[in-house]
């Protein structure tokens, strides 16, 4: 998949900004705090109908603009797709596909596909289960809208059962109402973990793979699905699970288990990478995740996503500069950096040197 043309207006520190680039390796080279991230938030919006940065739609506008808007044209090997997503400062954002007003989010989905590696990664293995969730539910999304539906189901679900569980002492008439949303829960639960289960196995093996190459054959990484019900991805499980927490979930008024507590374990020769890692090595298995996630989106669509590289270069000593170096062949790829000396061996193809919110080709 190629980016052909993006456009950003009012978008964050842009007024307005096309970009056209390259197939290859394309730079974005400037100081700190001069808008290169900002280009990157907006084709993983593309993506992903999200920021990687915050969940508020009023912080990607431009200050003082009425909206913002990013458009993306994209050729895949199905033909031309373009997205757009325009973000008011007051109501509901809009969605285009082709140039027709999409009425689902999850429409969005498949259509500019890419993977994203920043310095904020690191969280996906340092910080709690919340943002090792993420990691799987974004790259499952562009893989699989049906996953992002089904994510959608659940967490109606979910919303409605936390209600109920929060009304029941006072109406005590609403727990009729229990068994219902337990099995919405149960089903959509199911179906989520199922292909958790699947997506991480798959990864595991990648990334172990691109983790020992990494680590020249020293260390060996694991990463292991750890659902919150442990008997099975099945309905039956989960609505077993769900009745046998309901007396504990009513005095706490939240549901205690089900996919929303879904964990996932990254080990380094069987120990937690999280407790027991080193920095470097938490490093290391953030990156070939990232790497792995590359390759599993590219089995299950045919072809390989962009790859967007926030200011991680300067971040990465020598050996995991060239390891993910050598991953960048064949791969459109947009690159964030203020040092051009970190991208040796990189390829370049385009750069453009970011100022005040504006671009200017070298």
């Amino acid at each position: 998949m190629k980016i052909t043309r993006a456009q950003l207006n009012h978008f964050r520190s842009y007024e307005n900004c096309v970009l056209a680039p390259c197939e290859g390796v394309n730079v974005l080279l400037g100081d700190n705090g001069q808008g290169k991230t900002n280009v990157l938030e907006a084709l993983y919006l593309c993506c992903t109908g999200r920021s990687h940065r915050t969940r508020q739609d009023r912080e990607l506008i431009s200050w003082g603009a009425d909206f913002a808007s990013v458009k993306a044209e994209a050729e895949r090997r199905d033909g031309s797709h373009q997205v757009e997503i325009i973000l008011p400062a007051m109501g509901r954002r809009k969605l285009k596909i082709a140039g027709q007003e999409a009425s689902k989010s999850g429409e969005l989905m498949g259509h500019i596909t890419g993977v994203l590696f920043s310095p904020e990664d690191l969280r996906t293995v340092k910080d709690g289960p919340a943002e090792r969730r993420r990691f799987v539910d974004m790259a499952l999304s562009q893989i699989k809208p049906a996953y992002y539906y089904c994510l959608q189901r659940y967490a109606r679900a979910l919303k409605q059962r936390n209600e109920v569980l929060k009304l029941a002492s006072v109406q005590p008439g609403v727990l009729a109402t229990l068994d219902s949303w337990d099995g919405q829960l149960a089903q959509a639960g199911a179906e989520l973990m199922a292909m958790r289960r699947e997506y991480i196995a798959r990864l595991s093996k990648l990334a172990g793979e691109t983790h020992r190459e990494i680590s020249d054959g020293k260390e060996q990484l694991e990463i292991r699905y750890v659902p919150s019900v442990t008997a099975g991805d099945d309905i039956p499980s989960n609505l077993e699970a769900l009745f046998a927490a309901r007396e504990n979930d009513l005095r706490r008024m939240t549901t205690s288990v089900g996919a929303h507590r879904d964990d996932v374990l990254l080990t380094i020769a069987g120990r937690d990478v999280r407790a027991y890692g080193s920095q470097g090595q938490q490093r290391t298995a953030a990156l070939a995740m990232r790497l792995s996630e590359l390759d599993v989106m590219r089995e299950a669509m045919g072809e390989w996503p962009m790859l967007m590289l926030d200011d991680v270069m300067s971040e990465l000593d020598p050996s995991r500069r060239r390891q993910l170096v050598g991953h960048l062949r064949g791969i459109q790829t947009f690159i964030t950096c203020t040092d051009p000396d970190d991208l040796a061996g990189a390829g370049v193809g385009k750069v453009w040197r970011v100022s005040g919110g504006a671009l200017t080709e070298e």
